[in-house]
Formats: structure tokens, C-alpha cells, sequence
């Protein structure tokens, strides 16, 4: 039975909090496919070139050259940059989308490896008819590696200026000792993250004390390990204030 499409990726937490965030359509899909596959192809005729002497000097070995490394390329191409690059290739970025994992949680490298090892099968018999299709007939909009990895890809939306009388410390915020973290900080930390950050804070009033309290060591435990301050910084800080030094630091410069 198919069912209905949806737009948005709803993420619950176990403390009843709701996260929504847009997935990305076929068209757009397809079109950071086409940018990921001109990629692919400059980069394989630059390498083919600097191999022409191997056609000239055997052309069987030249051939399975060729082979070895168009399937080098298209695979390799995805996982590297999907890994590296917080689950966005060039096309990918270019197009605002990124992929991620279907629960929310953090994006494996055994996720990446699936959803790109697959995507041989997507693409049979022509451009990408199996995965299309399933990406039209799925309620989130997910290829056939999509499903095998429990992945989705949504767009990568533009983090807004929060309401900083809202979610700013009450205190001096102790991470401005460290501006150089803070620009490590700010780097490594993508629109969804900074997002749910600024939302947990933002929504606190929705949850008892008790939830609240277990939300906010999850994801204070999340950045932590993302980007880790000295431990001088951190001292006597509790999950919550944490978290708003860190929404400070993020958001404070930004238009």
C-alpha cells in the first residue's frame, strides 16, 4: 500500500518534542545528481587523459583503467564528500539539500557507504528510473539506498536570527574567552543543528522540568563532543546554560 507524501521529516524526542524539517523533491534530487555527474565526468576525462599512454601501450589494460576508475569515481565521489562534508557532495550544496539520518540521529559512515554502494541499482536501467520511481511512489520522497542506509535528504535551510531576550545566558557568557573555538564552532555546525538548538530553548516551556532536563543533556552532550570547550569554561554550567552560551556564540554577529 502507498502511502501519502509528505513534505516534512518530523523528528519526535522522547520527551515529546517535535522537530520538522523539509525534505527535499525528486526534481531537486535530480538536479544535484546532474551536478555531481558533470563533476564526475571532468574529473574522470582529466585522470583518462594522464592515462592515454596505457590505451596506446595496451588497450585492454587501458580499457579496465577506464572501468576501474569511472566506478572509483561515482562511488567514491559520494561517500568522501557525504562523509566529510556533513552530508552534502557539490551538487548537493549547490541545490541546498544534504542527507541525514531518518531518525535524526548522527550520519554513519556504514550510511553513506549503503545509499552510494547502491546507487548502481538506482540508476538501472537509465538515469536513475528505479530510484525515481521509488523516490515518487515513497511518502519521503527515499531512493532504494535511501531505504537500505535509513536515510533522507532534506533541504539545508538557512538558519534565522533567534530571539536572543529569549534564549541569551543569563550570565556572562564564558565561551566568549574563547573565540577561536567559537569560529571552529560555527564552521562545524550545520543549519539543522543550530536550528534544533535554537528551538529546544526556545520551546522549553512546553516540557516539565524532568524532560527538559534529559533533552538538553542530549544535545548539550551532542555539541559537546562536536566542539569541545576547555573545561574551565564549562565548570558549573548546566545543560541549559550551556546551551544558550552556545546559541549566543553562534547567532551573535549575524544579521
Amino acid at each position: 500500500m502507498i502511502q501519502p507524501r509528505t513534505n516534512t521529516l518530523s523528528i519526535r524526542t522522547p520527551e515529546g518534542i517535535v522537530f520538522a524539517l523539509p525534505l527535499a523533491g525528486p526534481a531537486t534530487r535530480f538536479l544535484a545528481w546532474g551536478v555531481d555527474f558533470g563533476v564526475t565526468l571532468v574529473a574522470m576525462s582529466l585522470i583518462m587523459t594522464a592515462f592515454a599512454v596505457l590505451r596506446v601501450l595496451s588497450p585492454d589494460f587501458g580499457a579496465a583503467i577506464s572501468m576501474l576508475t569511472y566506478f572509483a569515481l561515482m562511488i567514491g565521489y559520494g561517500i568522501l564528500f557525504e562523509w566529510f562534508w556533513r552530508g552534502q557532495t557539490l551538487g548537493k550544496f549547490i541545490m541546498g539539500i544534504r542527507v541525514m539520518d531518518v531518525q535524526g540521529l548522527q550520519l554513519q559512515f556504514s550510511q553513506v557507504a549503503i545509499r552510494n554502494l547502491l546507487r548502481f541499482v538506482d540508476s538501472m536501467p537509465v538515469l536513475y528510473f528505479l530510484g525515481g520511481s521509488a523516490m515518487l511512489l515513497s511518502r519521503r520522497a527515499q531512493r532504494l539506498g535511501d531505504f537500505a542506509a535509513n536515510t533522507v535528504v532534506v533541504r539545508a535551510r538557512v538558519a534565522r536570527q533567534p530571539d536572543f531576550q529569549q534564549i541569551m545566558p543569563e550570565k556572562y557568557n564564558s565561551f566568549r574567552a574563547y573565540p577561536h573555538i567559537e569560529a571552529r564552532l560555527r564552521q562545524r555546525v550545520s543549519a539543522e543543528e543550530a536550528a534544533i538548538l535554537v528551538q529546544s530553548l526556545l520551546r522549553r516551556e512546553e516540557l516539565d522540568a524532568e524532560a527538559r532536563v534529559a533533552l538538553y543533556t542530549e544535545i548539550a552532550g551532542h555539541f559537546q563532543r562536536l566542539m569541545p570547550f576547555p573545561p574551565e569554561a564549562t565548570l558549573g554550567l548546566t545543560s541549559e546554560q550551556y546551551l544558550r552560551n552556545l546559541a549566543e556564540s553562534l547567532f551573535r554577529n549575524r544579521a
